[in-house]
Order: C-alpha cells, then sequence, then structure tokens
C-alpha cells in the first residue's frame, strides 16, 4: 500500500510540473504575402523586470553588436515557399534560421542556412546566404517577445520598449 501511495504521489506531482507554463513558450507567425506561404516558429522570453537590449557592460540581457537567436531556446526559424526579396534582396525558397544582431538605431537581420541550432551557440558566418538591415522604433512595452507577419509583407519584432520591421516582397 506505502509503495502505490508513494506511486500515486509522483504520479500526481509529475502531472503538476507537467501542466506549469514554459517560461518561453514556443510560438508560430505565419501569413500568405503575395502567392509565398511565410511561416516563423520561435520561442517568446519575458522581460521579467530585466535589461533587455543594451551594452554588455550594462548586463543586457542581449547585447548590442552581438549575434541573436532572435527569441529563446532554439534559433528562430522562418519558412518562405516560393523565391522572395527581403528588403528588396532576393531570398531563394527554403527553411532559415533568423538571427539577429541588434544594435541602438538599426539592426542586421541574418537568414542563415543552418536551420537548426540551440540559440546561436553553433553560428557560422560563412553559413549566411542573406543580410539585410532594419530601424528600430520605440513603443509601449511588450513583456513578451512577439514575430508578426502582414499580408502586405511587413514582419516586426517587439520586444520590450523596441520594435523592429523587415519586408519581404
Amino acid at each position: 500500500m506505502k509503495k502505490f501511495l508513494l506511486l500515486l504521489s509522483c504520479l500526481v506531482s509529475f502531472g503538476v510540473l507537467a501542466q506549469k507554463a514554459a517560461p518561453s513558450p514556443a510560438a508560430v507567425a505565419s501569413q500568405k504575402v503575395g502567392n509565398t506561404e511565410v511561416m516563423i516558429k520561435y520561442a517568446q522570453p519575458s522581460v521579467k523586470g530585466r535589461l533587455v537590449f543594451g551594452t554588455k557592460e550594462a548586463k543586457a540581457l542581449v547585447p548590442y553588436g552581438e549575434v541573436w537567436r532572435t527569441g529563446a531556446n532554439e534559433a528562430t526559424t522562418i519558412e518562405i515557399s516560393n523565391d522572395i526579396t527581403v528588403q528588396g534582396k532576393t531570398l531563394a525558397k527554403g527553411v532559415y534560421s533568423l538571427l539577429s544582431i541588434p544594435g541602438e538605431t538599426e539592426w542586421t537581420i541574418i537568414f542563415n542556412k543552418e536551420a537548426k541550432m540551440w540559440g546561436a551557440y553553433t553560428y557560422k558566418e560563412a553559413n549566411d546566404v542573406l543580410r539585410v538591415k532594419a530601424r528600430v522604433s520605440e513603443h509601449a512595452h511588450t513583456e513578451q517577445f512577439a514575430i508578426g507577419i502582414t499580408a502586405a509583407g511587413q514582419v516586426t519584432l517587439d520586444w520590450d520598449k523596441s520594435s523592429v520591421s523587415f519586408y519581404l516582397k
């Protein structure tokens, strides 16, 4: 009987743990842009009172000038069903990791052919397929990182008080 109660207690405990929300839940943004299907898979970290973007010296979560996975956990991926242009530059259909290098006024958006990587720890610039620049604008606080895509092809990255957009066509 003691073994049964211990087993039952463990099962209930594991069930409660399994129901706890993930700290950086998985999310998907998808949209048809013209005749091209675009799907971005990412994880949504939260601000939680931390300094998100800034200098290394200020101990920012995402330091300026360093490659970031553009989300949490595994690197964010973008899948496009047809060739498309990004900020006017051609990107072939396929699946890419979507990385970025945040800056105070401008970000570098990176499309890298290594779609499966944990964070940006194994990132290799030699695998970059395309890099484009995107401007940063300030907006109301967004607690949880979010990516949006409009039918007109605007991709927006919003987190904390920063919003970055780039355009697909």
